[in-house]
């Protein structure tokens, strides 16, 4: 499925290889750009404060990427053509279907916990479901950043450090990038570890696959938006009509 003549960069030295110690700045601009999201600072509750958040997301990971491939940090960035478009939507809608389908299977044996956004966006004002619409595209802009540079630091690691074939590291980063992503959902589904690895995990499985077909970030992001936007908007729809 991937596109021909285009490869993920870093994990085989090209464009260049990156020490161990490179991978782990990368991976602490990751975990500090989550914590600054996360972060319960009162000061980004504010219409427009909450934006300084959401950018910060993007920008400290990627920082940490141009500080240890300074001239190829854009490594991930593509080129975005309309048959690109075309799959953002398509891979959005199989990502609604994938999760209705598993959401459904552990609601019904184990139970599953709401996403707290879906029962407050009925309480905001028109301004306010605006400003939530356009600041979760930088938020979801940097979920897919700290998704794919551990994506691409476990392939460098599996291919590698343990000889693993492409095909196989490619398998084991998708999987395991998928469960941290689902990890890092922890905090907005009540601590539910088989929701956020079942539920979350399933669809990053999907939301990852876009970046796997295209090596094209922008890609992975288009889809992520369209999806969470879908999902948010009939949400809001439903909760409005029940009034």
């Amino acid at each position: 499925m991937e596109y021909p003549q285009d490869d993920f960069p870093f994990y085989n030295g090209k464009p260049i290889a990156l020490t161990a110690t490179q991978w782990i700045v990368i991976l602490l601009s990751v975990a500090v750009g989550f914590g600054v999201l996360i972060a319960p600072v009162p000061f980004f509750t504010g219409n427009f404060a909450q934006f300084i958040p959401a950018f910060l997301f993007v920008f400290i990971p990627l920082c940490g990427l141009a500080l240890v491939a300074p001239h190829y940090w854009a490594a991930i960035f593509r080129k975005v053509t309309i048959k690109d478009i075309k799959w953002m939507f398509g891979f959005a809608l199989l990502n609604i279907l994938v999760t209705f389908l598993v959401g459904f299977l552990v609601y019904e044996t184990v139970g599953a916990n709401s996403n707290p956004v879906n029962s407050n966006l009925a309480a905001l004002s028109v301004l306010e479901r605006i400003l939530f619409f356009l600041k979760i595209i930088p938020q979801l802009m940097g979920e897919e950043i700290i998704t794919i540079l551990p994506f691409l630091a476990l392939m460098a690691l599996f291919y590698r450090r343990f000889n693993l074939t492409r095909k196989r590291s490619i398998l084991f980063a998708w999987l395991i990038s998928s469960i941290l992503f689902g990890l890092y959902h922890l905090h907005t589904y009540d601590w539910n570890l088989i929701q956020c690895v079942l539920v979350i995990g399933s669809a990053r499985l999907i939301l990852t696959l876009p970046y796997i077909m295209t090596k094209n970030i922008w890609v992975s992001t288009g889809t992520h938006i369209i999806n969470d936007w879908i999902l948010f908007g009939v949400s809001l729809m439903g909760a409005i009509a029940a009034k």
